[in-house]
């Protein structure tokens, strides 16, 4: 049944984000939906009556390509329409479940990193795996425990996973869509009409499946958008991803996808899902997760081994009381260079490293893995780990188009605004940090520190899903910038995707570049913590030497025409950044400076005590300076002021008895000295405001 839908430009004010105005209660509902019930009815008798057969549709005209897909821009709202209306899905519901999957963008035919296609995220995951540039679990040579005392007895990076046997069926829906439409795969892979017929499809099927009604109340597919993102199969396993799709429909949406076209979803406030499905699962209720997310337990082990020499050791964690013992300070973002699958492997081994939360790409899933009291061996610092939680997300570094699902941030940005509120965090990038941003703990551990999650995290719209979006906060004469580009627009080039010097796909990128002069010729900044020698930085995908990213802060050192310069590093460093395009908004906060009479303080890398502070029995820490300087004159942002603390945890105890926490009365800010934070002591600065 051929449907008309009122372009986008013609309506203006109807963004989908108030319902307030004119018109008639018809005219605010879910966009698409219009009084046609004498007509639909009469087709739905049809398709209750021979289900089976209303799924099974010719195929699209032979010569229709993904490139000649977009001749107009409102030809995507109509692809949307007139899948909606092929399979009898409200094309509200299936504009909720594409935007939750990716945003109605088509990432020119790339796979994401759970091997989804197109608008509806259609997963072939073994198409995807043999094109993906992932080069396995993590990069750097890093010491994920951290601790120079008792570093880890294994090696970082485990036996190469088991190949895998047959795929779940989220990660194959593309397969039963192509069943459903009769469409071959490459094009529902590749043209986005397809695509989004290939879930409508699938959406349909799983209401037939589930028995229920082919209706026009959104209210009515709950539980077929719950079993979306598993293949539609059985029962409905996924509420906070249904949950979602519901909020985006309540409040509307619009949008210009990565194809330049607008896409609008009208506001349908008062929509509500069906009584019983409000009772649905939640959370596993040994995890610490918020209600809205869904959530189970997924242990990793804390037991003892022996190796092949006969010496015991234990992993993967240790075991602590915190907040008791230690404030946590920090939440730590990192990407798992590995699929959901392999990474369950690798965390449930206990002879490897842990983390405590790992989140699924196909629908945003949480695994917890360590208990928050405890502490997870993650970030390749010790003083990091003993007082932060790490979340992993399902994604690669190196592979740029596969990309981030919808509802993997969200249930993200829902975690850590739960655990921010729980244990008292900050929401700002001082607080949450990439596992790119945390500093090696000595001068000989920066070389292999990971680089995750890399240039490619949208942190912008991360900190927008909690609430937190980075505005500018200041005049443009601030002494102090908050780095920000435009995610979509900002487009730096990088090499190393898949091998060394090979240049990475075009793509959005929270990272901006820094050179040693305001011109795009001159060259990058230096890291003599990564490179001894003092040659430039390099426009590596993993190297974070000359790079600042989304939401962190500095202070300006100077400006000249379209150009800003950050004290980073001990150094000048400038960046592009034209009031028509800015790449850094004006900011405010303590900024701090080496105290009268000093010429240069040291940085470090930890926020250790002082010796006198350890008791007996406990070896003292070095307080070890990193190779960077901070000299009179410059100025870095601060960072909390905190305690120097040591957890002491080497050996093992299933009743967390054996560690003690080692404090002193050294203070500490932490600064954003780089593309990493550091530690400078407090006695040794002075804070300007």
């Amino acid at each position: 049944m051929p449907r008309s839908v009122r372009a986008p430009d013609n309506t203006p004010a109807d963004d989908g984000r108030s319902n307030t105005g004119g018109g008639s209660r018809a005219d605010r509902r879910v966009s698409g939906f219009r009084d046609r019930r004498t007509t639909r009815r009469t087709a739905r008798r049809a398709v209750v009556g021979a289900a089976a057969a209303a799924l099974v549709v010719p195929l699209l005209a032979a010569g229709t390509r993904a490139t000649a897909d977009q001749p107009r821009a409102d030809t995507l709202q109509q692809q949307f329409a007139a899948a909606a209306d092929r399979y009898h899905v409200p094309e509200s519901v299936l504009l909720g479940v594409s935007y939750l999957q990716s945003r109605w963008d088509a990432h020119q035919g790339a796979p994401s990193v759970s091997g989804g296609y197109g608008p509806m995220h259609l997963t072939d995951a073994r198409t995807a795996l043999a094109s993906s540039r992932q080069q396995g679990h993590h990069t750097g040579a890093e010491d994920a425990r951290g601790d120079s005392r008792r570093p880890a007895r294994f090696a970082a990076e485990p036996a190469e996973p088991k190949p895998a046997g047959k795929l779940p069926a989220r990660l194959r829906t593309l397969k039963r869509a192509a069943e459903l439409t009769g469409l071959p795969a490459d094009r529902l892979r590749s043209s986005t009409e397809a695509n989004v017929r290939g879930g409508a499809a699938l959406l349909a099927d799983a209401q037939r499946r589930l028995g229920r009604p082919l209706s026009s109340d959104p209210a009515d597919w709950y539980e077929a958008v719950a079993a979306y993102p598993g293949g539609g199969r059985g029962g409905p396993d996924a509420t906070a991803f249904a949950d979602d799709v519901f909020d985006v429909l309540r409040a509307g949406e619009r949008r210009t996808t990565d194809t330049g076209q607008t896409v609008a979803l009208r506001a349908a406030p008062k929509l509500r899902p069906p009584a019983e499905a409000d009772r649905a699962r939640r959370a596993d209720g040994r995890a610490e997760c918020p209600r809205s997310v869904d959530c189970e337990w997924y242990p990793a082990p804390y037991e003892k081994w022996t190796d092949e020499n006969g010496d015991e050791d234990y992993g993967n964690h240790d075991k602590a009381r915190r907040p008791r013992s230690q404030k946590i300070e920090y939440i730590v973002v990192h990407d798992t260079e590995a699929t959901y699958e392999t990474t369950l492997d690798l965390v449930t081994n206990p002879k490897y490293v842990s983390w405590n939360y790992t989140l699924r790409s196909s629908d945003g899933h949480v695994a917890q893995h360590v208990r928050n009291k405890d502490a997870a061996w993650h970030a390749g610092n010790w003083y990091i780990n003993s007082k932060s939680v790490g979340l992993e997300h399902e994604g690669f570094l190196t592979d740029p188009d596969a990309w981030y699902t919808e509802a993997m941030y969200r249930s993200s940005a829902r975690l850590v605004k739960y655990l921010a509120k729980r244990y008292d965090i900050p929401l700002d990038r001082q607080h949450v940090l990439g596992h790119d941003n945390v500093p090696g703990p000595t001068t000989s551990s920066i070389k292999g520190m990971h680089t995750d999650p890399g240039p490619y995290w949208d942190w912008q719209h991360y900190f927008t899903l909690m609430g937190k979006p980075f505005t500018a906060k200041a005049g443009h004469k601030s002494g102090v910038v908050t780095i920000r580009p435009t995610y979509d627009e900002h487009k730096p080039v990088f090499t190393g995707c898949g091998s060394a010097g090979r240049t990475c796909p075009e793509h959005g990128s929270s990272a901006v570049r820094l050179h040693q002069a305001p011109d795009a010729s001159s060259p990058l900044v230096k890291d003599v913590g990564l490179r001894p020698d003092g040659t430039p930085s390099t426009t590596g995908v993993n190297d974070t030497g000359a790079r600042a990213t989304t939401g962190q802060q500095y202070a300006v050192a100077d400006r000249r025409g379209e150009w800003t310069a950050i004290w980073y590093l001990g150094q000048k460093a400038w960046f592009h950044n034209p009031a028509d395009r800015p790449t850094a908004v004006p900011g405010r906060g303590a900024v701090l400076t080496p105290r009268a009479g000093l010429d240069e303080v040291p940085v470090y890398g930890r926020a250790y005590p002082e010796q006198a502070a350890y008791p007996e029995g406990v070896p003292a820490q070095a307080l070890s300076p990193l190779p960077y300087k901070f000299a009179a004159g410059q100025r870095y942002v601060a960072g909390p002021k905190v305690p120097g603390e040591y957890l002491y945890a080497v050996t093992y105890d299933p009743d967390a008895k054996d560690f003690q926490v080692v404090r002193g009365k050294q203070r500490y800010y932490q600064i954003q000295l780089g593309h990493r934070v550091a530690f400078v002591k407090a006695e040794d600065v002075r804070v300007l405001r």
